[in-house]
């Protein structure tokens, strides 16, 4: 069985080599660690391996991760030397109901794609005295069954977000579809960065709008060859 380490280092070289292709620095893309099929016991191997960023897509699963690599890191007692920080990602879909659980936990929030989630998390974070950062997740394969704002519903969206006092709108998301057909998937990918450029260019929002969170454990390479700044990565470090 290939170790998680290894893993890892394969994905990094694969990102490596996608940059390279694509004219860009490896620096600009980070890898979030996705935990959630995976036991306790790959997700410490994860933290020796040096990963800082870890994603999760339900809440509750979210805080009982937290406080078990917590616990892990505070007993090894430096030794092996691991990250202080864990960065912990919201990328499941976020009811409004649960926004005050997250706000205290997670660095980003992945999945904004209504006003009122917005308006939400705007609330909840001028009571906790917190100015969290969200992504705005766009559909941009029209699937029906995706969460996501439609892209021509995006930049006004967008808009209303940026003026909500106590929310950061710092990029966007989107999911290709599961599909083996790659220019299906890169055609998902380019309508999002055309978007994310876009904006950027139009102004629509501020200078901290950098990141691009698309491509997951089978489409991750064309992601970055399409300006992927995050990658969600979960099955092909914990399956098999």
């Amino acid at each position: 069985m290939v170790k998680i380490s290894e893993k890892i280092k394969r994905i990094k070289g694969t990102v490596n080599s996608a940059c390279a292709r694509a004219g860009r620095d490896a620096g600009e893309v980070k890898l979030v660690v996705v935990t959630k099929s995976a036991t306790l016991e790959a997700v410490k191997e994860v933290v020796r391996s040096g990963v800082t960023d870890l994603g999760e897509n339900r809440v509750q699963q979210l805080k009982k991760v937290v406080a078990q690599v917590d616990e892990f890191v505070q007993a090894s007692g430096g030794d092996p030397p691991l990250a202080e920080e864990i960065r912990w990602h919201m990328i499941g879909h976020l009811q409004r109901n649960k926004v005050r659980q997250v706000l205290p936990i997670a660095v980003l929030i992945h999945s904004v794609d209504t006003l009122r989630l917005a308006e939400e998390i705007n609330s909840a974070g001028a009571k906790l005295n917190l100015h969290p950062e969200v992504l705005l997740q766009i559909n941009a394969s029209d699937e029906p069954q995706k969460y996501g704002v439609p892209v021509g519903a995006a930049t006004h969206l967008a808009e209303q977000i940026e003026t909500l006092p106590n929310v950061r709108l710092v990029g966007l998301m989107t999911m290709a579809p599961l599909t083996h057909n790659k220019d299906v998937v890169r055609s998902c990918f380019v309508r999002a960065r055309e978007l994310f450029v876009e904006m950027r260019g139009e102004k629509i929002v501020g200078p901290q709008f950098t990141e691009l969170s698309m491509g997951m454990s089978s489409d991750y390479e064309v992601a970055v060859e399409e300006g992927a700044t995050i990658l969600r990565i979960g099955s092909a470090i914990f399956a098999g």
